[in-house]
Parts: C-alpha cells; sequence; structure tokens
C-alpha cells in the first residue's frame, strides 16, 4: 500500500504546482484593478466648451491655438466632445469660445 501512495505523491505534487503557476500568471498579467480616472476627473486641465460635433471642437481649438492657448479635446461619448485648456489660459479660453458661440 506505501508504495501505492508514494506514487501518486508525485503527480499530486506536480499538478497542484502547475494549478499555482496558473493561477499565478493570471494574477500577474490581468488587466488594472482599479478604475481609471472618470469622465469628470479632468485633472490639471478645464474644460472651457462642451460641443456636439467633433468638427466644432477641433474648429475651436485650432481659434485657442491661434492665440496661443494650448488646448486637447476629449471624446467622453457619442455627440459629444469636451475643449480642455490649462487653468492659467481658461479666463482668455472661455472669452474666444463665447465669441466663437459655443457656451460650455
Amino acid at each position: 500500500m506505501l508504495v501505492d501512495a508514494g506514487r501518486l505523491i508525485g503527480p499530486a505534487v506536480a499538478v497542484m504546482a502547475l494549478i499555482g503557476l496558473v493561477l499565478f500568471t493570471r494574477w500577474a498579467f490581468s488587466g488594472p484593478r482599479a478604475p481609471g480616472p472618470s469622465a469628470a476627473d479632468d485633472g490639471l486641465l478645464t474644460r472651457v466648451a462642451t460641443l456636439a460635433h467633433r468638427e466644432s471642437a477641433l474648429q475651436l481649438r485650432a481659434l485657442l491655438s491661434d492665440a496661443g492657448i494650448r488646448s486637447t479635446v476629449r471624446f467622453p461619448g457619442a455627440h459629444r466632445a469636451e475643449v480642455l485648456v490649462f487653468p492659467e489660459d481658461a479666463g482668455r479660453a472661455r472669452e474666444l469660445v463665447a465669441a466663437f458661440g459655443s457656451p460650455e
């Protein structure tokens, strides 16, 4: 009986090691666990306009660029584009947005 139990120990250890390796690699290579920044999180930037059309947002960004204001456009959903600038440029950018005819 002892000989039969001895023969089972080797394969059992190998199976347990394989299961441990599979579980470790699933954990190590799985995606991020914490949710990323939400759409409301603008980070260091300030939203100055929300537009319904991509083309309008890109035109506004070009206008801001011509005025020397660095900006970016974010597309958080269908038919929605947000133009963001650095806080120190937000006042001038909002004036240009008002002249552009697109309220926030």
